[in-house]
């Protein structure tokens, strides 16, 4: 068995085991917590919970006035990140044939060329965050092993990737094995670290807005 072979077949067989499992165990150890009751009555004006939960979740894609001057960076390079690994994701033609072998769905892909600026841009972004967080002393004080743990597996599948597109440096079969171990380490790592936000944030602030909509607070 070669490297590849390893990669495409028992690493990525178990890592989305590993995925699965834990992604349901989180969310459904979230879901079902003992919730406190809140006995006292709703604003007349406060609507329907769906409408406070999807209030409350757009209301958290910027921040709030008097911190935006403080927190453009952030707000910037957070969406220049989302929005290059979107690209990345599902733009790049190799990675809709795999999404069309496991869903059974495909779409036209992108040219190399947008993908690899997208995945240049991506890791800027990543780059920068991490050195944000060096050498902001607030971030630096509250950041644990979770944060740089999270920081490296999401990095890897995008460099190993840039690599793999633009046979750089290994043979074309050795960087695609590089690259499939580095995302099935991620799948491993997502619901353990703060990955994991991707599922939980919308559990989050859609409760958060229902909450405040209950007790008719402007958000």
């Amino acid at each position: 068995m070669t490297l590849l072979d390893f990669a495409r077949g028992p690493a990525l067989s178990i890592a989305f085991a590993v995925f699965l499992i834990g992604v349901l165990w989180r969310l459904f150890s979230l879901v079902l917590l003992p919730k406190a009751s809140d006995n006292s009555p709703a604003r007349a004006d406060s609507g329907s919970a769906f409408g406070q939960g999807l209030r409350g979740f757009w209301r958290h894609m910027w921040p709030a006035d008097p911190y935006l001057k403080s927190s453009v960076f952030a707000l910037v390079n957070g969406y220049a990140f989302h929005l290059g690994l979107a690209i990345v994701v599902f733009g790049l033609a190799q990675h809709i044939q795999f999404i069309k072998d496991v869903f059974g769905i495909s779409w036209p892909g992108l040219p190399t060329g947008v993908i690899t600026l997208a995945a240049i841009v991506t890791l800027a972004s990543l780059v920068g965050a991490l050195v944000r967080r060096l050498t902001n002393p607030v971030l630096k004080l509250i950041s644990t092993g979770n944060d740089y743990i999270t920081w490296l597996v999401t990095v890897l599948p995008v460099i190993t990737g840039i690599m793999t597109i633009n046979h750089l440096w290994l043979r074309y079969e050795t960087l695609l094995a590089l690259h499939i171990l580095s995302f099935a380490l991620m799948l491993v790592w997502f619901p353990f670290g703060k990955l994991m936000h991707a599922f939980l944030v919308f559990l989050t602030r859609s409760r958060t807005g229902v909450v405040y909509g209950r007790r008719g607070v402007k958000i």
